[in-house]
């Protein structure tokens, strides 16, 4: 198993997705976003946000970076268990299709 870390909130590789755990505010959105570009994707394509305990608008921009390394990359990402204040503020943002 291995970790991408950050400040506040931990993505985890379990098996062939990641996991979200903690928090992911503007405080450690940068953090996070750096540590997650130093480690490959995970394999079978899927972020688990069930664990997220607090989120700002910085995770939503943080999804959709991954989202956009993904496409980059010729894969796909599914993203699951996203908090349904982002979903609603991607929907005001009107950006929902890049999270889906």
């Amino acid at each position: 198993m291995s970790d991408v870390q950050a400040a506040t909130g931990t993505f985890t590789t379990e098996g062939d997705a990641w996991r979200f755990d903690g928090a992911l505010t503007f405080d450690d959105a940068a953090a996070v976003f750096a540590a997650s570009q130093g480690v490959a994707l995970p394999a079978g394509g899927v972020v688990d946000f069930a664990r997220m305990t607090r989120a700002d608008s910085t995770a939503l921009a943080i999804v959709i970076a991954l989202k956009r390394r993904a496409t980059a990359e010729g894969r796909t990402l599914r993203v699951e268990n996203l908090p349904q204040s982002l979903r609603s503020l991607a929907t005001v943002y009107g950006v929902d299709n890049l999270i889906d």
